[in-house]
């Protein structure tokens, strides 16, 4: 009897500590939570007082509610909205097209130097993006494309092309062999296994490429800073910063503009965040084999 007391007390000793340790993590997670949410929720909250209100009640929400400074953002930022999704888009279509086809080539075709080939598109990963600033800006500038759509599409394209290849490629390598080589006895060509399927199987890699594009495009400042002076092809981080200038005390119409430029990211997470977790977990283990 004894023996069955102890042992129930040990079980009881183990729940305990058990239920300690959860309680930590999710103590641990919450806070990590907070702290990241709480710029997000410092914005909103700001966006919604005028002046007064936000110099009286910095961290609080004050009443009334201001409404009017999102239509006075949405005027400013609208155009801005407007050129960051033209350059996304079109990024992003570039980036998956020139990036898949690559992939496929490098996973399911053999040919001299193949291995070597994609050791130099990884090497280039290696490669930080300012060291190519300069060279950049000189050929763009001898090829007449600055203040276009295409001094901030192409650059893009070809910086996001790196990283997509790669978890394109690894992610490609492992859909079995076996259906090419059945649609190859049914007499398919290389494009239309490419076109019939691998692209429909890939889905998860392509939003994680697709995701991934517009992230780097839409948050890009430095890039279309140096390369755009019209303000009619401004992107919304650079459009954000002059608005700011033209506003500086105006905090409630400049952190409405914040949370305006925020909501096609976040939409497009909602949409996307399912693919781009496959996605980026059969890229990983691709590389990890």
């Amino acid at each position: 009897m004894s023996a069955d007391t102890a042992t129930q007390s040990r079980l009881r000793s183990r729940r305990r500590r058990a239920s300690a340790s959860q309680s930590g993590v999710i103590l641990a997670l919450s806070v990590l939570a907070g702290v990241g949410l709480f710029p997000y929720l410092f914005m909103l909250l700001s966006s919604f007082k005028t002046n007064e209100q936000f110099y009286q009640n910095f961290w609080g929400l004050s009443l009334p509610l201001e409404f009017g400074n999102y239509a006075v953002a949405w005027q400013q930022v609208n155009p801005y909205l407007t050129t960051s999704l033209i350059v996304a888009a079109a990024s992003t279509i570039g980036t998956i097209a020139l990036g898949a086809t690559s992939a496929y080539v490098l996973a399911r075709y053999r040919f001299l130097g193949r291995n070597v080939l994609f050791a130099f598109v990884a090497v280039l990963m290696m490669i930080p993006n300012i060291a190519s600033i300069i060279p950049l800006f000189v050929l763009v500038r001898d090829l007449g494309i600055l203040n276009t759509y295409w001094v901030l599409i192409i650059p893009q394209v070809a910086s996001g092309l790196v990283l997509a290849i790669i978890l394109m490629k690894t992610f490609f390598e492992g859909v079995p062999q076996e259906l090419f080589d059945a649609a190859k006895i049914d007499g398919a060509s290389g494009p239309r296994l490419f076109r019939s399927i691998l692209l429909p199987l890939s889905s998860p890699i392509i939003g994680t490429v697709a995701l991934m594009t517009v992230i780097s495009v839409w948050n890009d400042f430095f890039w279309p800073l140096l390369t755009i002076s019209d303000d009619s092809l401004r992107t919304v981080p650079v459009g954000l910063s002059f608005f700011q200038g033209q506003n500086a005390t105006e905090w409630g119409p400049l952190f409405a503009g914040y949370a305006i430029s925020s909501i096609p990211l976040l939409l497009l997470f909602v949409f996307l965040s399912k693919w781009f977790l496959a996605g980026l977990q059969g890229g990983i283990a691709g590389v990890a084999k």
